[in-house]
This record gives structure tokens, C-alpha cells and sequence, in this order.
């Protein structure tokens, strides 16, 4: 992404969204900060490893030779909003879904609360708890306090692009969902995004989702904006056999949907 960067700012730019959404590395965004120009070096005095692993043995940072981009705006575009540190962290939350065990998620949180220490101080600011701190591994946290990102809920960014509110005008019903429908849907979510601004349309517009697991609780759905969710496992309990069958079950969902919301 550092590289991505540099790239478009020589080719001109002035406004660069950052779209982060899942990545394989729980880095904080030192990778992107090093592709920027800064210096990562451990007590040796040698270059710091790549990865988030080795951030632990950080011992200076040097921006001196950072690339200077005052003169760009930049959007980070994120569907979370969680912060780069603790149990809602990049480490905790995002790291088992990349693979990382528990001793690895412990390994990673160390880390990135060095990063941030370090990366803070260098700096004299803090983005650590700032919302999508930790989204994409923490490269949420890098484009907050070295880039001045303005981050904004990547959905948002998305309808406006889209004209969502355009669309929304006569409509009936809205239909968004996801895999799997749950606590991590709460924090920004593309589906969340889409409820609350089909009801802050002139008239609101009923939201229902289709998933193929729904783990929120009829009280949740409500809050979140949905008037129903209807689950590919509602039909079909095993897994294995909704995923093979995917399609032909989504089928007999629409027609559910189709008798409770299109007469």
C-alpha cells in the first residue's frame, strides 16, 4: 500500500482513499510506514524483521527520510471501527481468522503495543483507540497518525459513490446481507451501514437481510435497523451441505422473502 501510495502522489494525486478491509499481516502499518521512507531498526542497531511479530523488538524509529505528503488528502475507508489495541483489537479479533493461534495472538498484540508506542512518540500524537485503528491488521492506525487519514465508514463512502439515496426513492424494500450475520456485523459493517440509511431516508425504507447464518438476537436486528433476517440455515442446519448447496437454498429463501415482504 506504501508503494501504491508513493506511486499515485508522483502521478499527481491529491485525494487518495485507503480501502482496507482483510489482510493476511497484523503489522500496525509499519510496512506501509517503511514503504513511505521511515527506519525501523531493533537494540542491534539492524533493520527490525517485516511482520507483526517482530515489532516487539522495535527500539527506534526514524522518520527523518519520510515521504512528504502534506499536500494529499487522504480517506481511510474502513467497515470497522474497532481500535489497534486490546480484546477488540487488530490482534484479538482479526488475527485467529488469518490463522494466527492463541500464543500468536499474544505475540502480535505485544508487538503492536510497542509500535505504538514508539510510532506515537515519534510523532507526538496518538491514534491508537481512534476509530479503525485496528482495521486491516492496524494499517488503520499508520494512515491515522503518519498519513492524517480521515476515516469514514467505508459503506458510506460506498453509497455515496452509488447514489444510494437515489435509488432508495419509491422503493419498497431493501435486501443486503452477508455470510454470517453477527456481533462483528455491529461494527460498521457494509449491511449496518445499509439499514441505517435506508431509514434515514424520506420515507424510510424496511431492511431485511439474507445470510447464511444470522447469530443477532430479534432485539439486535431491530437495533441495528433490520426488520428480519432470513438464514440459508434456517433450512439447511449443516454447513457443509448450505455451502455445496448455496444456491438452490438462497432460492427457497427468496421465496420466503418474496411471500412476507412482496404481496
Amino acid at each position: 500500500m506504501g508503494e501504491l501510495i508513493l506511486a499515485a502522489a508522483r502521478m499527481g494525486a491529491k485525494r487518495i482513499v485507503l480501502a482496507v478491509g482483510g489482510v493476511a499481516t497484523t503489522d500496525g502499518g509499519a510496512g506501509l510506514v517503511q514503504a513511505l521512507g521511515a527506519k525501523l531498526t531493533g537494540e542491534s542497531g539492524y533493520p527490525l524483521a517485516p511482520g507483526g511479530a517482530a515489532l516487539a523488538q522495535l527500539a527506534e524509529l526514524d522518520v527523518s527520510e519520510l515521504s512528504d505528503l502534506t499536500r494529499v488528502e487522504f480517506l481511510l475507508a474502513s467497515d470497522v471501527n474497532n481500535p489497534l489495541l486490546g480484546p477488540s483489537g487488530a490482534a484479538a479479533v482479526y488475527g485467529p481468522q488469518k490463522g494466527a493461534s492463541p500464543d500468536g495472538v499474544q505475540m502480535l498484540e505485544a508487538g503492536l503495543a510497542r509500535w505504538a508506542d514508539v510510532a506515537e512518540d515519534a510523532r507526538g500524537a496518538t491514534a491508537r483507540d481512534a476509530p479503525g485503528a485496528g482495521a486491516a491488521g492496524g494499517i488503520g492506525f499508520a494512515a491515522q497518525l503518519f498519513l492524517g487519514a480521515q476515516m469514514r465508514p467505508g459503506i458510506e463512502v460506498l453509497l455515496e459513490m452509488l447514489a444510494f439515496g437515489e435509488h432508495l426513492d419509491g422503493a419498497r424494500l431493501v435486501i443486503t446481507g452477508e455470510g454470517s450475520l453477527d456481533a462483528q456485523s455491529l461494527h460498521g459493517k457494509a449491511p449496518v451501514g445499509v439499514a441505517r440509511a435506508a431509514a434515514a431516508h424520506e420515507p424510510p425504507v424496511p431492511v431485511i437481510a439474507v445470510a447464511g447464518v444470522c447469530a443477532l438476537s430479534p432485539a439486535e436486528l431491530r437495533a441495528a435497523g433490520f426488520a428480519a433476517c432470513y438464514a440459508l440455515a434456517d433450512i439447511e442446519p449443516d454447513p457443509a451441505t448450505s455451502i455445496a448447496e448455496a444456491g438452490p437454498l438462497m432460492e427457497r429463501l427468496a421465496e420466503r422473502v418474496a411471500a412476507d415482504w412482496l404481496r
